[in-house]
């Protein structure tokens, strides 16, 4: 009898220790293929729609641009349960607290630009920002028909085309920015697990992105190394983000605290992206973002900062 309390006993400890691990990994899974499909349906509304700009109006009083974008637009292309206005969200199944991707924080949900990310209402003051500026658009919501909660950050004078080759702040190559939660009114409301963000840049032609930062570190080289180094450290599915993803993750850089993976403290973040320039000091110039006021430029490559993320 001592003998086989003894066994369950140890066959208790055992199952306690690998338990949570099972059960994570699990999670994880499941969350990475809800994540790719919702990617796809979203992908597939967008190419849809013939245009992304011009739905609603900004107004400083009565913004309700995002909610027309989602009941005029998107809920023609894609099947909604549910739509919610600003001052409604939770009852679309958000979370009022979003614990950041490393941990450490916990955000309040943003209901607005601004509270996303204040950088992207770039003001008309600023000298080095282009002289039109979008008003504080609220968020607006709605759930899918596979139970996911998403909010809709919208700017309806969203401009630039995939293909143009200069400089560009995100305020304004931004048309949509979805933050999803995957679990609905569930936990564990973390960024990176079940939370993630999808964006929606250029109104015709749109291109989606749906990076996932990896929350452990950034790494500092030349480029021609980075998804070299991403795969090798945390696995195939990684790389480094192209110059769209990196305009999303800068978006979305309060959202997931990104700055607290930061390993230095470089003006510009390297994208993958690379354009041959004829005539140019470096004729092979690298994509990056300003990690201050969110503008995407070309520059020789360089030793600096750049993210790893999972598709």
């Amino acid at each position: 009898m001592a003998e086989i309390l003894l066994s369950l006993t140890i066959i208790g400890v055992v199952a306690a220790i690998t338990l949570p691990s099972l059960t994570g990994n699990i999670n994880e899974r499941t969350w990475n293929t809800q994540r790719k499909a919702l990617y796809a349906r979203i992908s597939q509304a967008m190419t849809l729609m013939p245009a992304l700009n011009g739905f609603g109006t900004l107004n400083d009083t009565t913004d309700t641009a995002a909610e027309t974008f989602v009941t005029s637009g998107l809920s023609k292309v894609l099947k909604l349960n549910n739509i919610c206005d600003n001052e409604h969200l939770s009852d679309c199944g958000l979370p009022e607290k979003i614990i950041s991707l490393t941990g450490a924080k916990k955000i309040s949900f943003p209901k607005d630009v601004a509270e996303l990310n204040s950088t992207l209402l770039a003001p008309a003051s600023r000298w080095d920002l282009p002289a039109y500026a979008p008003l504080n658009s609220k968020a607006a919501a709605f759930e899918t028909a596979n139970g996911e909660s998403v909010a809709v950050y919208y700017n309806p004078l969203c401009t630039g085309e995939p293909s143009e080759v200069v400089s560009a702040y995100v305020h304004t190559r931004m048309c949509a920015n979805f933050i999803y939660d995957l679990n609905g009114s569930k936990g564990p409301n973390t960024a990176g697990k079940d939370i993630g963000f999808i964006t929606v840049l250029y109104p015709t032609a749109p291109v989606v992105v749906a990076p996932l930062p990896d929350k452990n570190k950034n790494f500092e080289g030349y480029n021609n190394n980075h998804n070299l180094t991403c795969r090798k450290t945390f696995g195939s599915e990684y790389g480094v983000p192209n110059h769209d993803e990196l305009l999303a993750i800068f978006a979305n850089k309060d959202l997931f605290d990104m700055d607290s993976i930061r390993t230095g403290a470089a003006a510009n973040v390297a994208s993958s992206t690379k354009t041959y320039i004829p005539n140019a000091p470096a004729n092979q110039q690298i994509w990056y973002v300003n990690w201050t006021t969110g503008m995407r430029t070309l520059r020789a490559d360089h030793a600096t900062e750049y993210f790893c993320v999972k598709r």
